[in-house]
């Protein structure tokens, strides 16, 4: 089992060749001369490119066509908490180059090395076969990765730099509200009753952590040869400091289980069996963290709301005719499930 290969690059998103190697060139960068550009075909957001050079193989990563959203796309700081990162957790891509002149191949991009290993997809891992066993074994380390990234002394590594903890929820919270609003297409009173009862129920947060606040099982990358063994974490585009536990819930909300609709389930894995339920990963979490978790109903909540927000972004970005990918139209109804997920567990009070 190997990564997704990459694939030839989708019309309209292809890169300057030329005056990429103009520019390594010039900025006497490590990586040689590329010789080839492939693209990965999944994701929803920032586009990816397998880079192969006269001595290696490169990722290059720039924003997607028609974003305006700075602060989910911007390179050059995914690149900066690369660079501050690698030291303390080491299981990251190492950082090479960041360029934020867009004439060079049309947008700001950085290029990092390429981590060699296995990434389960939601469309492939049911095919592999992997036994209960290894997969109970590997959702317990992927709280337990989660707990170790929570742990990191922001002070001492000053990766208290990269975000400002104070008032981050409500920051959160107000943030994806508006977010959501300015790419609305369809009203939705999930996404609008969600929305109100986020604001009205803000919990007091616990000390800041640095928080990926977009952890789930194909950001990670497993051994080929121990499938239990995280050698690798990827996606940093949302990374900052702020409060652990929305951390967490995001990881919660991506967590699908067997019961779970199938629309949801499509983009995960974790029903899979041998998986922990969302109830014993947060028993895990709270265990191997000693954090209070009595408000997690908040934190699972704004998790689906702002993967609702994400859908939404992408969607809208799609019908104004700014992407060709066919998957991107079918994600209003992604919308309307996880903002009835998050009324259930309104309602509910359990995850």
């Amino acid at each position: 089992m190997k990564q997704d290969a990459p694939v030839a690059v989708r019309s309209g998103e292809e890169i300057n060749l030329a005056g990429l190697n103009d520019y390594l060139t010039s900025h006497s960068t490590e990586t040689g001369k590329v010789t080839s550009v492939t693209q990965y075909p999944g994701g929803y957001s920032n586009l990816t490119y397998c880079l192969t050079t006269d001595n290696s193989v490169y990722i290059l990563r720039r924003p997607p066509l028609g974003a305006d959203i700075k602060s989910a796309h911007d390179m050059g700081r995914e690149f900066n908490v690369l660079s501050k990162l690698i030291e303390h957790y080491p299981i990251v891509p190492q950082p090479f180059v960041y360029c934020d002149d867009p004439q060079v191949i049309g947008a700001p991009f950085y290029i990092m090395k390429r981590i060699e290993g296995v990434i389960l997809r939601a469309h492939s891992a049911p095919k592999l076969g992997i036994d209960p066993g290894t997969f109970k074994i590997l959702s317990e380390r992927f709280i337990d990765n989660l707990v170790r990234l929570h742990a990191i002394d922001i002070h001492a590594t000053k990766l208290i730099d990269l975000g400002k903890p104070e008032g981050y929820v409500q920051r959160q919270v107000e943030g994806w509200i508006k977010r959501y609003f300015n790419a609305e297409t369809d009203s939705l009173a999930g996404m609008n009753d969600s929305a109100d009862w986020l604001a009205k129920n803000i919990p007091r947060s616990p000390p800041a952590t640095f928080i990926h606040n977009d952890y789930k099982y194909d950001n990670l990358i497993l051994n080929p040869g121990n499938l239990t063994q995280i050698i690798g974490v990827l996606d940093w585009e949302m990374a900052t400091v702020g409060d652990p536990l929305m951390d967490f819930g995001a990881a919660l909300a991506y967590w699908s289980e067997a019961d779970d609709d199938p629309i949801t389930r499509a983009f995960n894995l974790s029903w899979i069996p041998g998986n922990l339920t969302r109830t014993q990963l947060a028993l895990r979490y709270s265990e191997q963290s000693g954090r209070d978790l009595s408000n997690i109903v908040f934190y699972y909540v704004f998790g689906l709301f702002k993967n609702a927000v994400i859908a939404q972004q992408i969607y809208a970005r799609w019908k104004k005719g700014f992407s060709k990918d066919p998957r991107f139209g079918g994600l209003i109804e992604v919308v309307k499930n996880l903002s009835a997920k998050a009324i259930k567990s309104i309602e509910t009070q359990k995850i």
